[in-house]
């Protein structure tokens, strides 16, 4: 799998952690960030991975900041992207299973790198259940294209456009 990542300077430790579990388990990292440690401001990092993930570029992105929330701010900004912050292996799990989310934001500071590496290889592992799940989806499609998710037919599972 190609995965995109990338940190301001409170996630550059975890994010230089990450790039090599990532390596060992056989995934193409492309690495995102503009700051080699120094302070910088996250959507400059938070933008060229949701861009790569929006446009098909990497499969999957990874964002780490102080708290991960600035994070998964600036990319659920992008259409085609849905971002979610995780502090446990059940989020990585749930946000897979039932959001279909492709963008992992983590906290550089409030997570160990023991607790990072559990998420991420939950996250990497699971797969989207669709079913019920996949209207849900196409609701949040629907609201990237400025239409009302309520007009979504119950039984539309319609990608985006």
């Amino acid at each position: 799998m190609k995965v995109a990542i990338g940190s301001d300077h409170r996630g550059t430790e975890a994010r230089i952690h990450l790039q090599e579990l990532l390596k060992r388990q056989g995934h193409e990292v492309v690495v995102y960030s503009v700051n080699d440690g120094k302070s910088c401001d996250y959507p400059d990092v938070a933008y060229p991975v949701s861009r790569a993930v929006a446009d098909g570029a990497a499969d999957r992105g990874i964002l780490i900041c102080g708290t991960g929330i600035g994070m998964s701010i600036a990319a659920n900004k992008v259409a085609g992207v849905r971002a979610a912050l995780v502090h446990d292996e059940v989020g990585a799990d749930i946000s897979r299973r039932h959001n279909d989310a492709n963008i992992l934001c983590l906290s550089g500071d409030m997570l160990g790198l023991r607790i990072i590496d559990r998420i991420v290889l939950t996250w990497l592992r699971t797969e989207f259940e669709g079913g019920r799940h996949a209207r849900r989806i196409s609701k949040i499609h629907a609201i990237e294209r400025g239409q009302d998710p309520g007009s979504v037919a119950a039984g539309s599972t319609v990608a985006a456009e």
